[in-house]
């Protein structure tokens, strides 16, 4: 499907971007692949790496800004939507603007990607959404509702909207994995709680996961990926595991467990071998055929959450990891 297409990806030069161009240029060799993001520094630096290449183009930009996401979706077939305000704390404090970049900035792509004519929309969601008790995580359970409800403002015009959720990637800028690593040497690390379990993926995973989506979607489904849980203690230890774990507490906005499919949407929810599929309860489009495909209900008072999944990590797992990746942890 993406091959020779013109593929446009907002806040392209995230952890997410880092890994999604070069995985995709090498898979579907797309006519075009273009990065918009806001940050002129980033695009400068991730630039550097496609010089070479003249399918990598680099446009700056802001999804709150509609006349700008209009032009630059002149000729764009499929979009993966990265942008977000996303740091916990950040949002907490700077409410205003994850509102305008999470809520108002998904209407303006929405809006714009049916004006123009693009084919297929893919958003990254998280699993904070699920449940939210954080304003990054309202945001996102409202970007996400607006996404699956623009296949319905979409109505004639053959834009279909869908939506990806999974948990914290594994060693992305900013995360607990570089975080750990980087004071390792002091002998304490900081934990929040130690009965706190997190969602565990990598970004290979991730990318993976939108590939589906785009092959899969008819429009307004919500695909979570299976994956395994650890605790933030195991965590800790395999990163250092000498050091002391000093127990600080929860910052604001902060789960003891995370959420990826809550009880509400049970009812919506199919389950495949490496994923699940939350179908809209909107306009009957649960109990469509053509999107349930070969998916089985799951149980009733079914939740997805990081302390009751089946698939745990390992330390000595996550160890190994760390070991294979350390080069690219935190770059991206």
């Amino acid at each position: 499907m993406l091959e020779n297409s013109t593929i446009l990806l907002t806040g392209g030069t995230g952890s997410f971007g880092n890994a999604f161009v070069p995985r995709t240029l090498e898979k579907y060799n797309p006519k075009k692949l273009i990065i918009f993001s806001r940050d002129e520094m980033k695009q400068w630096e991730m630039a550097k790496s496609y010089q070479d290449d003249p399918r990598v183009r680099f446009f700056i930009g802001d999804v709150r800004d509609r006349e700008r996401l209009y032009r630059a979706l002149n000729g764009v077939d499929y979009v993966v939507h990265a942008a977000a305000t996303k740091i916990v704390p950040t949002a907490e404090y700077n409410p205003f603007e994850c509102i305008k970049t999470n809520v108002m900035g998904a209407m303006n792509l929405i809006d714009a990607c049916i004006d123009k004519g693009v084919k297929r929309v893919v958003a990254l969601s998280t699993d904070k959404a699920s449940n939210p008790v954080n304003l990054y995580g309202a945001t996102k359970l409202c970007s996400d509702k607006l996404f699956v409800a623009g296949n319905a403002y979409a109505g004639e015009h053959g834009t279909s909207f869908s939506v990806v959720r999974y948990g914290n990637v594994m060693g992305s800028r900013g995360s607990v994995i570089p975080f750990f690593l980087s004071i390792r040497d002091q002998g304490k690390l900081p934990i929040t709680d130690p009965r706190m379990t997190r969602f565990m993926i990598t970004l290979d995973d991730g990318v993976g996961l939108v590939w589906h989506a785009f092959e899969d979607m008819i429009g307004g489904e919500i695909y979570v990926k299976k994956i395994k849980s650890m605790t933030i203690g195991d965590i800790a230890s395999a990163v250092a595991p000498e050091a002391t774990q000093d127990v600080i507490g929860i910052r604001p906005g902060e789960k003891i467990h995370e959420q990826m499919i809550g009880v509400e949407d049970g009812p919506f929810t199919f389950e495949y071998p490496e994923h699940f599929k939350i179908l809209p309860a909107i306009n009957d489009w649960a109990k469509s055929k053509e999107r349930i495909k070969d998916g089985t209900p799951v149980a009733d008072g079914f939740v997805y959450a990081s302390d009751n999944n089946p698939d745990w990590m390992s330390v000595d797992e996550l160890r190994g990891w760390i070991a294979a990746n350390e080069a690219r942890i935190g770059k991206y």
